[in-house]
């Protein structure tokens, strides 16, 4: 299984509220609100961190679910996020500027 490595799209806008971080879409102006589970991803969302050690290292300490249960639905939530065009989605280390 290849790893994962995830970035924000530079088309987007985005600030964190409280616990829920706010991304806007330049592209559409759609906005989304990312539950702070999602938060926590985007977040450590580097583009050279692989999105296993993400979650394995902040999701499963602070929200106690599975590894593998975290993982499959971290899987599903950046691969969403993807197809909105809001961040990158990679089998390999995203550098610089990502499209």
């Amino acid at each position: 299984m290849s790893e994962k490595y995830i970035k924000p799209s530079r088309n987007i806008a985005a600030r964190m509220l409280d616990d829920e971080m706010i991304v806007m879409s330049v592209r559409d102006s759609a906005v989304y609100s990312l539950n702070a589970t999602a938060s926590v991803i985007w977040s450590a969302a580097d583009g050279s961190t692989p999105l296993r050690e993400i979650v394995a290292s902040k999701v499963v300490p602070q929200f106690e679910v599975e590894p593998e249960v975290a993982y499959q639905d971290a899987l599903e939530l950046v691969e969403e996020l993807a197809r909105e065009g809001i961040l990158v989605v990679a089998d390999h280390p995203i550098p610089g500027e990502s499209a």
